[in-house]
């Protein structure tokens, strides 16, 4: 498994995005209404990226690695990490499965969630072999104590009451992630206007479809030109 964990964690530059192209591949439906799918699927997704800026927003953790490799120079465990061991991980599979839901793909939730599973399971057990040989007892008395996958509620809130929430962090390193879910999420919804015209009418909603694209590009660069000018910058 760590060995397959390193061959993915090397290749998920192209990997994930293929992912996202499957959301819109024409399959049997979940929910007999799209919008049963929808609101459960994005209501997951926005918990996933909700859990991913309180994560970011404590305390960041380099998670790209070097030269395509697992690499860490600290071990982090304050914050959301000291709920979870890996809670930016669980933000990206909770905004996955919930633009999964959301397009009513049982291809995708019933492969394609799976699959993505495998592949992050199989990317931190290859991390947890790097820390565990870098950072010795102290990582391993950390895993003793913090779950993998499923965060623990207990004492949460003293967590995120007692430390500085850092806005101009989550910014300069979610934009692009915030811009990639988005655009899916925007695309799955025109594709529910666009395959069911019994439904909605796509004619009627064209001026928010093309309102919300450009709000939602206009986000990514503005918040792009705050970080390249250093207008805002990260600790």
């Amino acid at each position: 498994m760590v060995k397959i964990g390193n061959v993915l964690y090397h290749n998920r530059n192209w990997l994930f995005p293929i992912v996202y192209l499957f959301l819109f591949i024409p399959f049997t439906q979940v929910f007999e209404h799209p919008n049963t799918a929808m609101i459960i699927g994005f209501i997951v997704a926005i918990i996933g990226q909700a859990t991913r800026i309180a994560t970011i927003g404590l305390v960041y953790i380099i998670r790209g690695g070097k030269n395509r490799r697992v690499y860490a120079e600290d071990l982090v465990t304050t914050g959301i990490f000291a709920h979870c061991r890996n809670p930016l991980y669980v933000g990206n599979i909770l905004m996955l499965a919930g633009l999964g839901i959301a397009s009513n793909s049982l291809l995708f939730i019933a492969v394609i969630i799976p699959a993505f599973l495998f592949i992050y399971q199989a990317i931190v057990r290859a991390e947890e072999d790097f820390l565990s040989n870098k950072f010795g007892k102290g990582y391993d008395e950390y895993t003793k104590d913090v779950n993998r996958w499923l965060p623990s509620l207990k004492g949460l809130g003293n967590t995120l009451s007692s430390m500085d929430f850092k806005w101009n962090r989550v910014i300069i390193k979610e934009y692009n992630t915030t811009f990639i879910w988005l655009l899916g999420g925007l695309g799955v919804l025109y594709m529910h206007f666009f395959r069911n015209p019994d439904l909605y009418n796509i004619a009627e909603h064209k001026v928010f479809f093309i309102a919300a694209f450009a709000a939602i590009v206009a986000f990514y660069f503005i918040a792009r030109y705050l970080k390249k000018a250093k207008i805002i910058v990260s600790d």
